[in-house]
This record gives structure tokens, C-alpha cells and sequence, in this order.
């Protein structure tokens, strides 16, 4: 049986963790739109959406989701996030370069080309947001320790309690 004070804590982090994935979500869609919307390929305009949302998501998760204070270790932090978020917009790349390619020759407005494969674009980030919780509660942000739930297990080498 889960503690009810370890369950409140797990419902704050996810909490934090999705406000933290709307605000970044927000910021790439908006990103992509306008560069997918001037003319961009859909891999470059998901790279422009990517570099727009990477910084704030990351800052978002680390300081308010997991409450992560002190430097980052690259190694066991920023690699891993690395390797996440970079594999989240290969896909969101690759997905939205098949969903254009598919609509170019079966609708004709450019504008609903652009909303369509946009909602795609989202649709990618959407699908990724819950593995990307687990990822990121597991081997982020808490090294795999106690579960991550309650924002208590921080390495002392890397961060500090403030």
C-alpha cells in the first residue's frame, strides 16, 4: 500500500511535470506553426520547434517538476535528457515529414496543411509526454532512487537543498 503522503507527492510531481510539458508544448507548437507555415520542411521546422522548447522544458522540469537545485552532472542528467528529448523530436521530425508528404497531394489549402500537420507535430509530443514522465522520474532527474516521487533524493555531489 502506497503512503497517502508519497501518493500527494507523486500527483504534485505529475502535476508539475504536465504544466511544465504545456508550456513547452505550447512553445514548439507555436514554433513550428510559424516556420512550417512560411515554407520550412517539416524536419527543419521541427527543429526549429525542438531548439524553442528543449531549453524551457528542461529548466521546468529540473527546477519545478523535481525541484532540482545545484549544477547538473552531465553524465547522469543532461545525457540521458539529451538522448530523450533528441530521440522525441527525430520521431516528431520523421512523423511530420510523412504526415506532410501525404497531404500535399490531397488538400490543397496550405493553411489546413499547415493546422493538419501541426496537430500531427502535437499529436507526436502527446503520445511521447507519459513515457517521457517515467524516463525522466527514472533516470533524469532522480537517478532511479526511491522512484522520484517525493523530490527528496538528490545526489549531495550535484545539487543542494535550498
Amino acid at each position: 500500500m502506497v503512503p497517502n503522503r508519497l501518493r500527494s507527492a507523486r500527483a504534485l510531481l505529475w502535476g508539475r511535470y504536465t504544466a511544465a510539458s504545456v508550456i513547452a508544448a505550447a512553445i514548439s507548437e507555436a514554433a513550428f506553426l510559424i516556420s512550417y507555415g512560411l515554407g520550412a520542411l517539416p524536419v527543419l521546422a521541427s527543429g526549429i520547434a525542438w531548439a524553442a522548447g528543449a531549453v524551457p522544458n528542461y529548466l521546468l522540469n529540473r527546477y519545478w517538476a523535481w525541484r532540482r537545485t545545484g549544477r547538473a552532472d552531465p553524465g547522469r542528467e543532461l545525457l540521458p535528457y539529451a538522448v530523450i528529448v533528441i530521440i522525441t523530436a527525430a520521431t516528431a521530425a520523421a512523423v511530420t515529414t510523412v504526415a506532410d508528404a501525404w497531404l500535399r497531394d490531397r488538400i490543397e489549402s496550405h493553411t489546413w496543411q499547415v493546422l493538419l500537420v501541426g496537430a500531427v507535430f502535437l499529436a507526436t509530443y502527446g503520445f511521447m509526454f507519459v513515457l517521457k514522465f517515467v524516463l525522466f522520474n527514472r533516470y533524469v532527474f532522480n537517478g532511479g532512487q526511491n522512484g522520484g516521487a517525493d523530490g527528496a533524493t538528490r545526489t549531495p555531489a550535484t545539487t543542494s537543498r535550498s
